[in-house]
């Protein structure tokens, strides 16, 4: 790192201090100091490739060159922002993002009046070259529906095509948001598809939605936003599904710092220790950096295993307010491959707890991956995620051999799972010393349970009605509901009843016994449980009071 380089970057934070504040330091959580290597998501960024374009005769502040300008896709007279690569069915890879003119008289602050394109490659990691403009939007992402329809989401609507060469028609989602509080507004949604083509979404705030096909009404689930509990401006959530679990990562723009979770359904979530990305993650082989500014919309490429295998940014040398017309500052997008974690199953037939003598996990040969020749096997551990990632976690018993791969028997002391977890985590090193990870989901686990989810109560001439919704993919149990008032330190049970089985995404008005004639008043709050076995869970709460039949 050079003095000149120093300086600059200096320059910027002093001059975002005085100005339009763009970034501040963020103390890191208590713990993430004893994080091993391969216990952060940003541990799994690897070398740029080499492309064939490194160059010093580009735009761009001294910090980003030289650098490949194949990477991805710029051009001078455009800026690029955003964007997710997929393959598609002519062996190609597509890439939407969006742009505007660089000379555009309000320079980086012209993005709300930037277009959607469409651009491909012969390399997932590009050049992309655009080959179609579809209209006016910006922060693209795309996805096929399980009826095979092309959806790009913009800010404020989506395009739609039966091909992914289009015609390309403007349409604008249905939002249902269930007698909730939208979460800071419908903007930068993200999504990912479950197993019965219906797809989840995350909006900006941190709100859970799901629509039954991807292009119906979005109906919100969530009545608060699911991202860490910490004082972080959170925005470009990113949610993807493999086929273990669900990806959570979303960008503090104040901190510079992104946070990585996981969720076994993608409403229930669990925070991961370690920054997921930071300023500086673009480099090469060689040594050569990219340490672009800022690092936002961050997508990813997967595999068929829902695998991310590389990640997609838009970037910026400067801050934004100083990339201005006809200047040596512009946005690009870059791409950035990933360690891609290997395929695991435990073998376990019981759940594991603390009493579990060993843990049998099988993992997979691949491409270019023989888990019998390949693996530093002294490396490996395997447990709970949250003790693997601080260098604990069961150590190695045994090797096996088998057809299409390799069993290993781990000593089940010291896994750390407890009844929060859902997926095991295997962490060690190649005989190359490169990083070797890999999620397995863990037996007696329900991966596609049932989720209940209630509207305000509603207050009729016979008593209470609460309206229930099932967005599992599985039918629920009979269980019970009940509605209390809280003034925020007593609970009155005011009514109760019980809810019929549930269809996946059907949906009951349930009859209330009200208990408790309490008078409304806008000071209480109300809370409705639902009773699932086991499970007790907060379906909804709202400081208003409940409706009457007429409201």
């Amino acid at each position: 790192m050079n003095k000149s380089y120093i300086s600059l970057s200096a320059i910027l934070i002093f001059f975002a201090s005085l100005t339009h504040a763009q970034v501040t330091e963020r103390e890191r959580p208590e713990g993430w100091e004893n994080l091993v290597y391969g216990g952060r998501f940003m541990d799994r960024f690897l070398p740029m490739p080499d492309l064939g374009g490194m160059t010093t005769k580009t735009w761009g502040a001294d910090c980003v060159i030289p650098r490949d300008i194949n990477n991805g896709i710029e051009e001078d007279e455009w800026s690029y922002w955003g964007g997710n690569t997929r393959l598609g069915p002519d062996g190609k890879y597509h890439l939407f993002v969006c742009r505007w003119a660089e000379n555009s008289p309000h320079g980086h602050m012209e993005w709300g009046n930037s277009d959607v394109v469409h651009a491909v490659s012969d390399n997932s990691y590009g050049p992309f070259k655009v080959i179609q403009e579809i209209g006016k939007g910006h922060n693209p992402e795309w996805y096929i529906t399980n009826s095979g329809k092309y959806v790009i989401y913009v800010i404020g609507g989506y395009y739609v095509s039966d091909d992914i060469n289009g015609p390309w028609e403007r349409k604008e989602f249905e939002f249902d948001t269930r007698d909730r509080e939208i979460i800071e507004g419908l903007s930068n949604l993200t999504f990912a598809k479950r197993e019965d083509g219906s797809f989840l979404m995350i909006c900006r705030g941190g709100g859970v939605w799901m629509s039954e096909d991807g292009i119906s009404a979005w109906k919100q689930i969530t009545d608060s936003r699911v991202y860490p509990p910490v004082d972080g401006r959170f925005e470009d959530p990113l949610i993807w599904k493999t086929n273990v679990q669900y990806h959570l990562i979303v960008n503090d723009w104040l901190g510079r710092i992104a946070w990585y979770l996981r969720s076994k359904d993608g409403i229930h979530w669990k925070v991961d220790s370690g920054e997921a990305y930071l300023p500086g993650i673009a480099h090469y082989a060689d040594g050569t950096r990219e340490d672009w500014f800022k690092y936002e919309r961050i997508k990813v490429m997967q595999d068929s295993y829902g695998r991310a295998t590389q990640a997609n940014f838009a970037v910026i040398d400067t801050l934004k307010y100083m990339d201005l017309p006809n200047d040596n500052h512009s946005s690009k997008l870059i791409s950035i491959p990933l360690t891609i974690g290997k395929l695991l199953t435990v073998l376990n037939k019981k759940p594991i707890t603390a009493k579990t003598k060993e843990i049998n996990v099988l993992i997979q040969t691949e491409e270019g991956f023989d888990p019998n020749t390949d693996m530093d096997i002294e490396s490996l551990r395997f447990g709970a995620p949250e003790m693997i990632d601080v260098g604990k976690g069961c150590q190695l018993k045994n090797i096996q051999a088998v057809e299409g791969g390799a069993i290993l028997t781990f000593d089940g002391e010291g896994n750390g799972f407890t009844n929060d977890n859902f997926a095991g985590k295997l962490l060690g090193k190649d005989k190359q010393g490169n990083l070797l990870f890999g999620y397995g989901r863990l037996p007696g686990v329900d991966y596609m349970e049932a989720s209940l989810s209630a509207r305000k109560p509603i207050y009729s001439v016979s008593g209470m009605t609460v309206d229930v919704e099932n967005f599992g993919q599985s039918p629920s149990d009979k269980a019970k509901i009940q509605v209390y008032l809280s003034d925020g330190e007593n609970m009155i049970e005011v009514a109760a009843g019980n809810i019929p089985a549930l269809k996946p995404y059907e949906r009951k008005t349930i009859e209330l016994k009200v208990k408790n004639n309490q008078k409304e008043d806008d000071q209480y709050q109300y809370l409705v449980i639902i009773n699932q076995g086991k499970k007790n869970e907060v379906v909804f709460s709202t400081k208003s009071k409940a409706q009457s039949p007429n409201e």
